[in-house]
């Protein structure tokens, strides 16, 4: 059964040709990011077919636990039946369409509809309806039209869950390329190789297009600018930084450093990989954000971290310091501060993001204080960072929708070095927006 869009019926609104004519090498059209009708196939082409990430495994760690977000525009649960497989279905009673669950996580052995009681399984089959006799004849349970539509294809990459609402396509592996390189990071961070999410999430939502988030995330001409205030701020304390160290100085270290001159941000390297994805190189390298860190939360995590691996493979596992890992469409992983952020669109000039950060299995607690604490600094309603970047991003959309301005430059850094599946540039190319931009293309463009 496929799921049905409001538009699924009707002819594309618009066409393979006038998509690509929407983006040129050094450019993109305003339509991008404004137009209902190419935001609409988007969600058919992009959130309707590639493989998007829906959860972590250890959030669902138990039979019958299931949580609830948001594929595309779809409302939907992603559970864990007893025998232990992990479905995504709609969160949608097949009987008169009314939200079956509506908290956010919960332990259940069947979905039961609060309007009239129709009753599913985890996995989306009918189980029961209500006086069964008052239905005519041709009422058949087993009727595959009455179960809660499933996604067809769900794949867990060492507990992150991704599903596709597409039949067929490639493996999550594939998709994923060489940015299984930052998962498998993230989790041999932790001595017993286990990470859980834990100490809640946060949701934010801003007015503009969904895109906006990702283009941001690896912008390095940016923060200086947006963030000036807040550089400012801890440039007044000086490099001494001020008393009490209530976060271990956490906040100054990321103020002072979104202050670095264009000769720093140019000096780290930009990755851009197959299907969108990219990544920068770290730039947190002083306190106790750097990745050579020494005190005794970093000693004693270290010590354990060797003790689980070995000295030479720990040393190698923290030796990956990049930022801002982004799996394109909606998934941000910064692995050696335990954190992600998912991208959930909802209108062209609607965005929700949902961040949230982890805990390493068989690490000191002190780091998972210090992920909570980097979680609140990045991610928080009170985040200084992502209160300026939210701005931008509204000011943006308001800029685009009055019209006037058709174009947007996307030129700069547009030599490129290309080798190995990759394209490589200084720190100040906008080279990672060209590659979400060449993604973009190759689904929209893409035969129905």
């Amino acid at each position: 059964m496929a799921l049905a869009t409001d538009n699924s019926s009707l002819p594309p609104a618009v066409g393979a040709a006038e998509i690509a004519a929407l983006v040129e090498p050094t450019r993109v059209h305003r339509r991008a990011y404004t137009d209902r009708a190419v935001f609409d196939l988007e969600m058919e082409r992009i959130f309707g077919r590639a493989w998007i990430f829906v959860a972590h495994a250890s959030q669902i760690p138990h039979p019958n636990d299931l949580i609830r977000t948001r594929l595309g525009l779809h409302d939907v649960l992603v559970t864990r039946d007893p025998e232990g497989p992990v479905h995504v279905v709609l969160n949608r009673c097949t009987h008169r369409g009314t939200t079956l669950c509506s908290v956010e996580r919960a332990n259940a052995a069947s979905l039961v509809c609060p309007y009239h009681a129709w009753t599913f399984g985890l996995d989306g089959t009918l189980r029961s309806v209500p006086h069964r006799k008052s239905m005519p004849a041709s009422f058949d349970m087993a009727d595959p039209g009455l179960n809660l539509f499933r996604a067809p294809r769900v794949a867990d990459y060492r507990g992150f869950i991704f599903a596709s609402l597409a039949e067929d396509g490639p493996a999550v592996e594939d998709f994923l390329g060489d940015m299984t390189d930052v998962l498998d990071n993230f989790i041999d961070r932790a001595p017993n190789g286990e990470v859980t999410q834990e100490g809640g999430a946060f949701r934010l939502e801003y007015r503009g297009n969904w895109k906006l988030h990702h283009e941001n995330a690896n912008d390095t001409m940016h923060p200086g600018f947006v963030h000036e205030s807040s550089v400012n701020a801890a440039r007044e304390d000086g490099r001494d930084y001020a008393e009490p160290a209530y976060d271990e100085h956490q906040a100054h270290v990321q103020m002072l450093s979104n202050g670095f001159s264009v000769r720093e941000w140019q000096s780290l390297g930009l990755q851009g990989l197959a299907n969108g994805h990219s990544y920068m190189d770290g730039f947190y390298t002083q306190g106790i954000l750097s990745p050579d860190r020494d005190d005794p939360i970093s000693r004693s995590y270290r010590d354990a971290l060797e003790a689980a691996h070995g000295r030479k493979a720990a040393a190698g596992i923290l030796a990956m310091d990049r930022f801002n890992n982004l799996v394109w469409p909606n998934l941000n992983i910064n692995a050696q501060y335990q954190q992600i952020r998912v991208v959930q669109p909802v209108a062209p000039d609607r965005t929700v993001v949902q961040a949230m950060c982890f805990r390493l299995g068989g690490a000191p607690e002190g780091m998972f204080h210090r992920a909570v604490r980097f979680l609140t600094n990045l991610s928080s309603p009170a985040s200084m960072i992502f209160a300026d970047d939210a701005e931008i991003f509204e000011k943006v959309q308001a800029g685009l929708s009055d019209g006037r301005r058709e174009w947007l430059d996307q030129s700069r850094g547009i030599d490129e070095t290309v080798g190995n599946g990759r394209i490589a540039s200084a720190g100040t190319s906008e080279l990672p927006i060209r590659g979400q931009y060449r993604a973009w293309l190759d689904h929209m463009t893409a035969a129905p």
